[in-house]
């Protein structure tokens, strides 16, 4: 991206639909005047769509409104992507400026009466029950979002519920705004290399090479998560351990500079999703977030994850007994502190299981591994993955496009690998464009896979954790969900209509591949020596697969529960800080064992709930997750977990159909009945 944003290049790269968008051209002062322009375009169209003489149809109304809304939807997502991955004041002060606007405009779309007749006569229509599954489902869910948009609110409440949503708009932003300024913000430079002791050769130099980047002697750590966990893993200095571990979980808190404290934020959007869910007649923001989801209740989401933590509690607490015993016999340390957990596992796990995660990592090569999960999507799905060009946003970006054997385009994708800085931390993946079949001609989806993976050092191919395997997986997953759709409507085709406590089943179906033999045999190569991965160290990696699989579920389980409890019977109205800390504190004396310092803070950097897509839905991790293992079963059941056939039915059952149809009948076409929990708790090694 150009980073000036005093001249505008003559052709706006944001109002350019014809091809792949022009990343390399796009300046911020690009942004304001695409936006605008596209706004107009839509409203002009709407008034069109709900003149009184337009027919109440297919073509005219959906097809129409979709027609002008995909190039404004386009542009946005790539402002949207620029902003979380090439972050700059310029940048940054238009997608804030533009924000507004665009939660406007859908606001009012959702609350346009003319529009809502037009959509409550097409369902009407005699022909209606004969039109395509994705098409009834496109009307189905619109209606459905009319009405959790206050079109049939009074006109009062109408100008309110805009109101709070263009604020809860804003104060999203802001929080992960403040969470990434915050991360960056951190920086600790050592020159004595005696503090690092016990840190693998490969991350110190790159420690040294963050560093020399700056013309500076030592070592350079940072928050971002290459650089962070190591340390946290094998420092032996608990000192750098505890300064470490306690800026992490203090970011965005009345612990830093005032302009990043999140917590005014987060009591302030708690009170604005409190009164919106109540305006649309929902007694909390828990009951409005389960209207489009699988889950039917408050109660049955609570039951659910408090039936898994009764399962998973116990194994939790043998864990970290275990764990606490190991510390305090081999390592020293009698009482085992938050910051000493990662680096005491990790020494058990090499003492149990006699293996590292260093010297694991030493068979993952990205270029190994990328051909590895390339290989595997082909034979699963039968398609073939090439590289190819468009503009990128940073040299280190790649492209790619998925075709049929045949050479026909399926859909393509942007491959985000590294941790860099002015790049919002974690992994995701989004839509850059959606599958759409207009007139005679059918747009090919686009995905965004960003990562936040360790880059190449010292002449050397990035070494990828087991645990980033894992992670490449799941985001592949999601984007195969978009890219392999073979639905034609966008706001049902990929990932779009599926309900939000669905979405994760292909992302988790496809890290369990991260774990069988077949595939490691296609994913690893010894980056000295060449060898694939060796029977005997995948056999200790698989007993050691389910290695605090309890710890590791009640955490998600904490965080589950905590977003749950806090979209429901937490009273924003009265909550002050001290009150959001003690419904920390109460969910964890529930469910967890590892309790942190007073002073943690992990609230204020919960990017998921607070300005991602998970408010009041974190649970959707686990419950997809019950779903995702169940659909592997079925692969392990034949005793081939690569069956080209098996494939071909998850494709064209789960991923093909998109939102298409509600994700229990997909689950059922392909498992022949309902989920079943047995699977998930088998894979985590938790008796039933």
């Amino acid at each position: 991206m150009r980073s000036s944003d005093k001249t505008r290049l003559p052709g706006n790269p944001l109002l350019q639909f014809d091809g792949p968008v022009g990343f390399d051209r796009i300046a911020p002062a690009d942004v304001t005047p695409a936006i605008d322009q596209l706004l107009t375009a839509c409203r002009s169209a709407i008034e069109r769509v709900t003149e009184p003489a337009t027919p109440a149809d297919w073509n005219p109304v959906v097809q129409a409104v979709e027609h002008h809304t995909q190039p404004l939807v386009r542009a946005w997502a790539a402002v949207s992507h620029l902003n979380a991955v090439a972050d700059c004041p310029p940048l940054r002060a238009q997608y804030n400026a533009n924000l507004p606007k665009l939660t406007q405009f859908w606001t009012e779309l959702s609350q346009n009466l003319a529009l809502y007749e037009k959509y409550r006569a097409i369902a009407a229509r005699p022909q209606f029950g004969e039109w395509t599954a994705a098409r009834r489902r496109t009307i189905e869910n619109e209606l459905r979002d009319f009405r959790l948009g206050g079109a049939e609110l009074p006109p009062a409440q109408r100008e309110r519920l805009r109101a709070l949503r263009e604020r809860e708009s804003q104060i999203a932003t802001r929080f992960a705004e403040n969470v990434l300024d915050s991360t960056g913000a951190f920086v600790l430079y050592l020159d004595d290399a005696s503090q690092l002791a016990g840190i693998p050769e490969d991350v110190l130099e790159q420690y040294r090479e963050a560093a020399r980047s700056e013309d500076r002697p030592g070592y350079k750590i940072t928050l971002h998560a290459p650089s962070y966990l190591p340390a946290l893993q094998y420092a032996q200095d608990r000192s750098l351990r505890e300064r470490l571990y306690l800026a992490y979980t203090t970011r965005a808190s009345e612990f830093g500079p005032p302009q990043w404290d999140n917590t005014p934020l987060i009591l302030e959007l708690l009170k604005l999703r409190q009164e919106h869910a109540q305006l649309l007649g929902y007694r909390n923001f828990t009951e409005l977030s389960l209207v489009p989801k699988m889950a039917r209740s408050v109660d049955e989401v609570a039951r659910f994850l408090r039936d898994l933590a009764r399962r998973a509690r116990p194994q939790a607490q043998r864990e970290m007994t275990d764990l606490a015993e190991f510390a305090a016999r081999e390592l020293g340390l009698p009482e085992l502190k938050p910051w000493d957990i990662s680096f005491a596992a990790e020494r058990l796990r090499q003492a149990r299981y006699d293996y590292s995660e260093q010297e694991l990592r030493r068979y993952f090569p990205e270029p190994r591994v990328l051909a590895g999960l390339f290989e595997l999507i082909e034979r699963l799905f039968a398609v073939r993955i090439r590289p190819d060009q468009a503009p990128v946003w940073d040299p280190e970006v790649r492209f790619y496009r998925i075709e049929t054997p045949g050479g026909e385009l399926v859909g393509q994708f942007y491959l985000d690998l590294y941790a860099r800085d002015h790049k919002q931390g974690g992994a995701w993946q989004d839509d850059a464009r959606s599958r759409w079949r207009h007139e005679s001609e059918l747009q090919t989806p686009v995905s965004f896979l960003t990562c936040n993976f360790s880059r190449p050092v010292a002449g050397r191919p990035a070494l990828f954790t087991h645990d980033e395997v894992l992670t490449l997986l799941h985001e592949f997953g999601h984007g195969l969900h978009h890219m392999l759709t073979r639905v034609d409507e966008p706001p049902v085709a990929g990932i779009h209509g599926v309900e939000w406590d669905a979405v994760e089943l292909p992302s988790q179906f496809l890290e369990n591949f991260g774990w069988q033999w077949e595939t490691l045999q296609m994913f690893t190569e010894h980056v000295d020596r060449g060898e694939k991965l060796p029977r005997a160290l995948f056999d200790r990696m698989i007993a050691a697969k389910n290695f605090h699989s309890g710890m590791f579920l009640v955490r998600q389980l904490e965080f589950g529960l905590f977003d749950l409890r806090l979209h429901s019977d937490f009273d924003p109205d009265r909550a002050d800080a001290a009150a959001l800390q003690a419904l920390a504190r109460e969910v964890r004396s529930e469910v967890a064992v590892i309790f942190p310092p007073p002073e943690h803070r992990g609230a204020h950097s919960f990017t998921h709930i607070f300005s991602g897509g998970y408010a009041a839905g974190y649970y959707s991790y686990l419950w997809a997750e019950v779903l995702s293992s169940d659909c592997f079963a079925a692969f392990e059941e034949l005793g081939d977990v690569m069956d080209p056939a098996q494939g071909k039915r998850f494709l064209e059952t789960i991923l093909s159909v998109g939102g298409s149809r509600p994700a229990m009948e997909s689950f059922i076409a392909f498992r022949g009945r309902p989920p079943s929990i047995d699977a998930l708790l088998r894979h985590n090694g938790i008796q039933a």
